[in-house]
């Protein structure tokens, strides 16, 4: 099998709720986001999807999405979408960093395995780990009384598990913990993450007074090293996830105990062939991990569906749905959420159909 085309979608996704606001004044209204094809001399063809929160979340953004893609396809064409690791190799040596445009060919290619092989994707990841996979809602930045009144409101749609989009001013985020703390159920996990927007004094502070409460402290600060000064200082749960952009900075932290949880983003990561090695470093470890992406809408939903199907619940600390927050469908076939919770599909590949009605024409073909 040869890859004969590679085409591009680029499509906006805008949010039921307006506006999605973390650390430090960043927001976004309306996601700009690429769906992928790569299509085969055997007639099959297989898609992705890429959406960066924004250009201030992450060294990723949209438009830079659609350029890796133009940089990368030619390298591709004539190769086989099976032999994944050829096809990573190929794209590492064509464009050196970058992993985020690179992901949507990957996770193309194994949806392209799944199709060529009759099985869903979390089948070729290791087999079907949980029945269905707990979602976390993301509380977006207001105050703190809008913020707990949203989390009362997403636990009756059966969400047991929140972050809370803290990073601002210490004393308004200290709030925010403590009112949206005492709105939940014992049961219930809060975690609060600043998505780099504390410095350590401000993240010192901020810890030491929601001392008493179970949260969750998700990335305080920009770097690695900021941020395992801040996890001496608490007892507190710790999740990373900015700082933990590959293979490489995931073992240094297994190594230096630096979080008792990471945050794993398929496309930050360069797509599933890395993401399932470094889910399978975590589960070596004994490091849970909440299994998502930046942003996108169904298709997105669908890769991190089948990623975390393929790992056990006690590994799989959380998901995302995302294609819940918007207000666009852009596949068919895609995960929906129940409860609370959501599933793989269990057709092969990712088992969407993307609307090619809503994404109108592609804006960038090359074969």
């Amino acid at each position: 099998m040869k890859i004969t085309a590679i085409k591009a979608w680029q499509v906006d996704l805008p949010l039921k709720e307006g506006r999605y606001s973390w650390s430090n004044g960043n927001f976004v209204e309306v996601f700009d986001s690429t769906v992928v094809a790569v299509e085969t001399d055997e007639g099959l063809t297989g898609y992705a999807e890429c959406c960066p929160l924004g250009s201030t979340y992450l060294p990723s953004y949209a438009r830079g999405v659609r350029a890796g893609l133009e940089e990368l396809a030619p390298h591709l064409i004539g190769k086989n979408p099976l032999a994944l690791n050829e096809i990573n190799a190929c794209m590492d040596a064509a464009l050196r960093g970058h992993p985020y445009a690179k992901a949507p060919i990957d996770i193309a290619c194994w949806d392209i395995l799944g199709k060529a092989t009759g099985q869903p994707i979390y089948m070729l990841l290791g087999g079907a780990m949980q029945k269905d996979v707990a979602l976390y809602r993301a509380i977006s930045q207001e105050s703190p009384e809008k913020m707990a009144a949203k989390i009362a409101g997403y636990s009756k749609e059966g969400y047991t598990k929140f972050q809370l989009k803290v990073g601002g001013d210490a004393n308004d985020d200290i709030d925010r913990i403590h009112a949206t703390r005492a709105v939940l159920k014992k049961s219930d996990l809060l975690v609060a993450d600043a998505n780099t927007g504390w410095t350590r004094h401000e993240a010192a502070r901020v810890v030491g007074a929601v001392a008493n409460l179970d949260v969750y402290i998700e990335q305080p600060c920009m770097t690695y090293e900021e941020s395992i000064s801040i996890r001496r200082r608490t007892s507190l749960p710790f999740i990373l996830d900015e700082v933990i952009d590959g293979a490489g900075t995931l073992v240094r932290g297994i190594a230096e105990d630096a979080m008792d949880c990471i945050n794993l983003k398929i496309s930050k990561v360069g797509g599933l062939t890395k993401a399932r090695l470094m889910r399978d470093l975590c589960v070596a470890s004994g490091i849970p991990m909440t299994i998502e992406d930046t942003w996108g809408g169904d298709i997105t939903t669908a890769a991190i569906a089948h990623l975390a199907r393929s790992t056990s619940e006690e590994f799989c600390f959380s998901a995302t749905d995302f294609n819940s927050y918007g207000t666009v469908t852009i596949a068919t076939g895609a995960p929906q959420r129940t409860n609370g919770r959501m599933t793989a599909p269990d057709t092969p590949g990712l088992g969407i159909t993307p609307d090619f009605n809503v994404l109108g024409e592609p804006v960038l073909i090359i074969s």
